[in-house]
């Protein structure tokens, strides 16, 4: 089991005094996710008597307080999380939380992080990349993704022939290329990787048959098992698994990696997340929760984070 004492340990009063900016919104298909994300940090920061100035983003023009000293970023997909904010914020030279631009770009294009997880050997399904018109060669199942979307938007199980064309067309609604991914089955893990440390893995028992937008942020769709059940070898498998996926991608400070663990014990690790979800379904603050660190504690260590390592 990881020692987590480090993150008590860190200094969260360097936190106080700080003129605190939290984006949230965004002008992406995650829009309501990222409002409630940034309303339930701007709030847990706000009970811990933090100065918060919550900033509704509407498009890609960021104005920011001329006495800001920190950025929350909660913006989840487009814009937010793909670099392109991350690359505005260096260039002010402000603060922020979460991963550079360059770490923030991998990880949300999931072509370029299979391509990263392939060369640093972390265990990911076999994929190929489709265009517009373009017949896959292999057979299904097989997922499709668009490749630059989170929250499961344009994700599809492809089970037969017949299903190709409309879930391909409902990717490019998205993107101009597809991923396609081997259909893997297997128990639904996230793993929430802190300062390097893996947290408790979470187990997913979605109602419906895969873990989609509405099981994810509709309370009571799905069921979760903090820790996950499943046995002490396979738990550190998969938290080794998580850190490899992490560092491959040169990420230094949080994400949530999503892993299958199927009966024979093979994993398949498909994809991070560097700005993950905070909201009351949310899974990171049940994997902080599960080791001690309560809602108000996670968010102020990624603020602590962001000052560290900037």
């Amino acid at each position: 089991m990881p020692d987590y004492q480090p993150l008590f340990e860190l200094n969260q009063t360097a936190l106080n005094d700080l003129n605190i900016v939290v984006l949230k919104g965004g002008p992406g298909s995650e829009r309501q996710v990222s409002l409630a994300s940034g309303a339930a940090v701007a709030n847990a920061l706000r009970s811990q008597g933090h100065r918060i100035t919550e900033i509704d983003v509407t498009d890609e023009c960021v104005k920011l307080p001329k006495n800001t000293d920190l950025v929350y970023n909660m913006i989840h997909g487009t814009f937010g999380e793909d670099g392109a904010l991350q690359a505005l914020l260096e260039q002010k030279g402000v603060p922020f939380t979460g991963e550079g631009s360059r770490g923030s770009r991998l990880a949300f294009d999931k072509i370029l992080t299979k391509r990263k997880f392939m060369e640093a050997s972390v265990p990911t399904p076999p994929f190929e990349i489709l265009q517009a018109g373009q017949q896959p060669s292999a057979a299904p199942p097989f997922v499709l993704k668009a490749p630059r979307q989170g929250s499961t938007i344009g994700v599809h199980i492809v089970r037969d022939r017949s299903q190709i064309g409309p879930a391909m067309a409902d990717c490019l609604k998205y993107d101009h290329e597809v991923l396609l991914e081997a259909f893997f089955p297997g128990k639904e893990l996230t793993v929430s990787i802190v300062a390097d440390l893996a947290l408790p893995i979470i187990e997913i028992i979605p109602n419906e048959e895969t873990y989609n937008y509405q099981s994810k942020y509709v309370p009571g769709k799905s069921s979760y098992f903090v820790p996950a059940r499943i046995s002490p070898s396979e738990t550190e498998m998969i938290q080794k698994a998580a850190l490899a996926a992490h560092n491959a991608l040169g990420l230094r400070s949080y994400s949530r990696v999503d892993i299958l663990l199927n009966e024979a014990g093979g994993m398949a690790v498909l994809e991070l997340n560097t700005i993950p979800g905070m909201t009351s379904t949310s899974l990171m603050p049940k994997a902080a929760a599960a080791i001690g660190l309560d809602f108000p504690a996670i968010c102020k260590i990624i603020g602590v984070l962001a000052l560290q390592q900037r």
